[in-house]
């Protein structure tokens, strides 16, 4: 894991980040030798939230097949 300088991590910030998102974390240290860790934060996504898909119909014909299925469960 790498571990930058408060001067560098302020200097390169842009790779630091860059640097988290491959190594999962990166330490900053202080002159005082106090350390922080800087990691990428989770996102919290929904299970819900799949992708869709594009079948190629017309929401017309979408609500002509609910229809007709309807009509057999009747």
């Amino acid at each position: 894991m790498m571990v930058y300088t408060y001067s560098e991590a302020r200097q390169k910030l842009a790779q630091l980040l860059d640097e988290v998102l491959e190594e999962g974390e990166v330490r900053i240290k202080r002159k005082d030798g106090q350390e922080f860790v800087v990691k990428p934060v989770s996102k919290k996504a929904s299970p819900l939230d799949v992708p869709g898909i594009d079948l190629g119909i017309s929401a017309t014909e979408i609500i002509q097949f609910i229809q007709e299925g309807r009509r057999y469960s009747e």
